[in-house]
């Protein structure tokens, strides 16, 4: 029983010195990066809207 316990210790150790490695993202970084990711959704919104019309026009001329 005392050695699962000390396997479980020593996991959640471990656990806690990998989540001091992470880098996390400034503030600043995380707008950015979100304005980048929503303009370019928009960007393929338009993209793929005047597709489907532009499929949609030539389906029904002919």
């Amino acid at each position: 029983m005392k050695k699962i316990l000390n396997g479980i210790t020593k996991y959640f150790k471990g656990v806690k010195k990998e989540i001091g490695r992470i880098r996390w993202t400034s503030g600043k970084e995380l707008v950015k990066y979100s304005i980048t990711t929503v303009t370019f959704m928009i960007c393929l919104g338009v993209y793929f809207y005047a597709i489907d019309m532009l499929v949609s026009l030539l389906r029904s001329v002919a």
